[in-house]
């Protein structure tokens, strides 16, 4: 079966037929006509050819840090939504936090016309990254971080954390910090800067030995927290990265016997599914994840049909959810 024995069995041209699957104008009652052999004859347009003629794939890779992340699994499930919307297949590689490994996936689905566009939930950039974007003669979108010269769609990590921390320091004066690693710019240097300068803005001096890196687990979160209590005995709120890292800290207060909120108050980032649950429940920074792989997706998909060569910027917004984990 091919685009002639449709026409031919529809009772129309072949150009007719190539219209309808090109997304051209068929008046309706010839559609209705090729869509009934379509569907009798369960024909299979070849993407090979359509590519060919085309120059189109209608795939497009998403490049993701991990699999098992809460924000990430929203961000993918808004990005899919909107490209299958588009008729957009996803081609979804995940790098495991390796940073080399985003550099291969860039490369790899740049070569030979691969896919049409690339949203890439970025963490890190190293020369390698910027080389690779660089080079890319496709539309790309970066979701998750903010990149000169790209389009991109972030979080605003910097004034979330700020105003967290600052509505911890109403009840708290010995404040402790546990990040992640600061080549990660958003949450890493942003992050981290923010709960600085709110500190400095309400006069509260933070000791060096308050503030840990950890890796994006509980099980980090517990062992920075433990440095923490360990050099910083009174210390009376930990404000986290990472809802993971506050789980990790939660834990390990309730070991060393301290009381939360009334001995140690301890907040997170990412309002996960488990900070609602917990007990008490996580104090938590809202990002609108979901939403914001919508926009990338629309992005990209605007790139894709009408690219003027022009970087977009879109910053997302945040809620503060207060709940039992501070006073």
């Amino acid at each position: 079966m091919d685009i002639n024995e449709i026409a031919k069995l529809a009772g129309v041209s072949r150009a007719t037929v190539s219209r309808y699957l090109n997304d051209g104008y068929v008046s309706k009652e010839k559609r209705e006509l090729i869509s009934r052999v379509i569907n009798e004859t369960g024909y299979i347009p070849s993407q090979q050819a359509r590519t060919l003629r085309t120059g189109k794939t209608k795939l497009v890779g998403v490049i993701i840090p991990k699999i098992n992340s809460h924000s990430v699994s929203r961000m993918v499930a808004g990005i899919t939504k909107v490209l299958g919307q588009n008729g957009y297949q996803v081609l979804l590689a995940n790098t495991d936090n390796d940073e080399k490994v985003e550099v291969d996936y860039l490369n790899l689905f740049a070569e030979r016309n691969k896919v049409d566009g690339i949203i890439l939930i970025a963490t890190v950039f190293t020369a390698a990254h910027h080389k690779a974007l660089d080079s890319l003669n496709i539309p790309v979108v970066i979701l998750g971080q903010r990149l000169d010269g790209h389009s991109c769609v972030y979080q605003d990590d910097y004034h979330a954390v700020y105003d967290l921390t600052r509505s911890i320091l109403k009840t708290s004066h010995t404040p402790g910090y546990i990040g992640v690693y600061e080549k990660d710019v958003a949450a890493g240097q942003e992050r981290h800067r923010a709960f600085l300068d709110a500190c400095a803005s309400m006069n509260v001096a933070v000791s060096p030995q308050a503030q840990q890196s950890a890796t994006f687990s509980v099980d980090s979160g517990y062992l920075c927290a433990e440095k923490i209590l360990d050099a910083v005995p009174d210390v009376d709120a930990i404000v986290c990265a990472t809802d993971d890292i506050a789980f990790g800290a939660m834990t390990c207060l309730r070991e060393y016997g301290k009381r939360i909120p009334e001995d140690v108050q301890v907040t997170g980032v990412g309002d996960s599914k488990l900070s609602k649950i917990m007990t008490p429940s996580l104090t938590t920074v809202h990002f609108y994840y979901l939403t914001s792989g919508v926009e990338a997706a629309k992005m990209l998909v605007e790139a894709m049909t009408d690219d003027d060569g022009v970087p977009r910027e879109l910053r997302m917004g945040y809620e503060i959810y207060a709940r039992t984990s501070s006073r």
